[in-house]
């Protein structure tokens, strides 16, 4: 993993607007991005929710609208920070190395996972019979 501009703290990165590695590693930056984003929109919700009834409305959207803001501001801050921006970069690098199973591959897999689930069911549920009818015979259990 390339180690250029390691010295540069998190707080100096929070107030330029700058791009790091403009064009790779886009997509999972990108996502990456989006899912804190979706954390904090889901955050802001629960704090808006739970902030006290006393308030006025209009202070409690406030307060959920400018911790999305912030969040959306540190989302795009983070992802641009250079040794995340990194570590970012070379997940999409190893993730274009996959080699994906096709598509009927995938089917043959999936129901023989099926399959098995559904015997292993079956063997629990002859187990489970097999334990009861032992357990009434000693008189253990008594229903």
């Amino acid at each position: 993993m390339a180690k250029s501009k390691t010295g540069q703290a998190f707080s100096a990165t929070l107030v330029s607007g700058g791009l790091y590695k403009r064009n790779q590693g886009r997509l999972v930056r990108q996502l990456t991005a989006i899912g804190l984003v979706a954390v904090a929109i889901f955050g802001a919700y629960s704090l808006y929710n739970a902030l006290p009834l006393a308030m006025s409305p209009g202070m409690q959207k406030g307060i959920a609208v400018a911790v999305v803001v912030i969040s959306i501001w540190l989302a795009y801050r983070v992802v641009n920070f250079p040794r995340f921006a990194d570590f970012l970069i070379s997940v999409e690098a190893e993730i274009g190395k996959v080699t994906w199973a096709t598509w009927d591959q995938l089917w043959r897999s999936t129901a023989v996972v099926i399959v098995l689930m559904v015997l292993l069911a079956l063997l629990l549920l002859a187990f489970d019979i097999v334990w009861q009818w032992f357990f009434r015979l000693i008189r253990f259990l008594q229903i």
